[in-house]
């Protein structure tokens, strides 16, 4: 039931250099789609509106990046840095973040439906009207995390730790199919509205 994942065609991948392809991004190229960024070092870069889609941006820091209104659908962003980052109404369909750490990032309104966050750090993230269904949350840490109007719905919680995590209106949008065995409800104090 949870990570079933719909087949793409493959997009043809592209290694470019940071020099590169900031150059092509101030030039005013927005379609990334595909492109290797392995380990690539875009702390603090504003790239809003990007299309990544199907990249390889595994390991990279992207920590305090404006990845606001971007595609990042079927990316690749394992143990990336993402600290900080703003990710507000992105697409992360489908987008593999296993390890990644996007603590205090703002995801208010990102759809991650199919997501992969399993052992994911998301202490003080903003999840305010995020899109969270069929998403693998295993192990993942939602310490103090806002999921407040959050539609989380088959989604694997277990052995996530949601201490200190307001839900507070979780229950308009509904956790239906949700596992949640495990998983650590109270141990911070959680403002739980449903």
């Amino acid at each position: 039931m949870y990570l079933e994942r719909q087949v793409y065609p493959l997009r043809r991948a592209v290694s470019m250099d940071i020099q590169e392809f900031l150059h092509e991004y101030n030039r005013g190229d927005r379609n990334f789609s595909g492109v290797r960024l392995h380990r690539v070092n875009l702390k603090g870069a504003v790239l809003s509106g990007i299309d990544l889609s199907g990249a390889d941006l595994s390991h990279a820091d992207l920590s305090g990046a404006d990845l606001s209104r971007a595609n990042l659908e079927q990316a690749n962003l394992t143990d990336a840095d993402l600290v900080g980052t703003d990710l507000s109404g992105t697409n992360l369909k489908h987008v593999n973040l296993i390890g990644a750490d996007l603590s205090r990032a703002s995801l208010v309104g990102a759809d991650l439906s199919y997501a992969d966050l399993r052992s994911t750090g998301l202490k003080q993230a903003d999840l305010r009207g995020a899109i969270l269904c069929d998403v693998a949350l295993s192990g993942a840490d939602l310490t103090h995390a806002n999921l407040i109007s959050a539609w989380v719905e088959n989604t694997n919680l277990e052995e996530a730790e949601l201490g200190g995590a307001n839900l507070n209106l979780l229950r308009h949008c509904g956790m239906k199919g949700t596992l949640a065995a495990s998983s650590r409800w109270i141990s911070w104090g959680l403002h739980k509205g449903v």
